[in-house]
């Protein structure tokens, strides 16, 4: 076997994970990340036979029986996982019936996964109803976003139409809007279930005065995608408390989006 170490899904997750708590976005234990692997990925550095350990998972995950994920841990700080990702991280499939994670490596201290879990589970199966290719769910707290989400509100049309007029690269980026959730109790089945139900529509989904889910097809487009929304963020509260001069116009909006060819949500726009 080669050294699990070296794997490049584990190299990724480690610079992924220092680069978000640079940033800030995930102070302490704040945030967690979840991406879908192949068996073939995998094989050459772990043995898929050996089952450390069953973990339950707290939900019917069946939809994803048998699927790979490597898996940010519980009560970890994302500064650790470059330097020590056996403990920060694991490797878990969903067992047959969908009730419980097997553990094929990592959390070696005996810890477990984030306790986000079922809502990225449940997240990534709305996701991949839509999108074959996809394969990451990135949650954290970037520190904008979560500034604007106190002074702005919770309504995903009015408040994605604040992020894409901040910015031109907006609705390039996410023409498909960014839902939003009102504040709800992390770690629970239901908000697990609301965060899904708007991955039906979008890639990204607010959680009311609490962070970002972002998804994607790979670590750096769930990445852009959250850093994009944090740019536009920090952009509307430098200017917030100032009056507006210039803005992006929703003809111009529309025009932005024409031009690049992205699949704009019409209704967000009063065309």
């Amino acid at each position: 076997m080669k050294d699990i170490l070296t794997a490049p899904f584990i190299k990724e997750m480690a610079e992924t994970t220092a680069n978000m708590y640079r940033l800030g976005w995930d102070e302490r234990n704040g945030g967690n990340i979840s991406c879908l692997l192949t068996e073939e990925e995998v094989s050459p550095y772990i043995d898929l036979d050996k089952v450390i350990r069953v973990i339950p998972i707290g939900f019917d995950g069946s939809e994803l029986a048998g699927k790979l994920f490597v898996v940010t841990g519980t009560g970890k700080y994302f500064k650790n996982v470059e330097k020590d990702p056996e403990t920060n991280l694991g490797i878990i499939r969903i067992s047959s019936d969908g009730n419980s994670a097997e553990l094929l490596w990592g959390y070696k201290d005996g810890g477990r996964f984030t306790s986000e879990l079922p809502a990225h589970l449940m997240s990534h199966a709305a996701r991949l109803s839509l999108d074959k290719e996809h394969r990451v769910v990135m949650h954290s707290h970037p520190t904008n976003t979560l500034a604007m989400n106190r002074v702005h509100v919770l309504e995903e049309r009015a408040f994605t139409r604040s992020l894409w007029q901040t910015c031109s690269e907006c609705i390039i980026v996410f023409p498909d809007g960014v839902g939003v959730l009102p504040w709800m109790v992390c770690g629970t089945n239901e908000i697990g279930e609301a965060t899904a139900q708007k991955m039906l529509e979008h890639r990204l989904v607010i959680w009311g005065i609490h962070g970002i889910y972002g998804t994607g097809n790979s670590l750096d487009e769930a990445f852009g995608l959250i850093e994009t929304v944090e740019k536009a963020a920090e952009l509307y509260m430098l200017t917030a408390h100032l009056p507006v001069i210039n803005t992006i116009s929703d003809a111009e909006l529309k025009a932005l989006a024409d031009t690049f060819g992205v699949a704009y949500r019409k209704d967000y726009l009063d065309i």
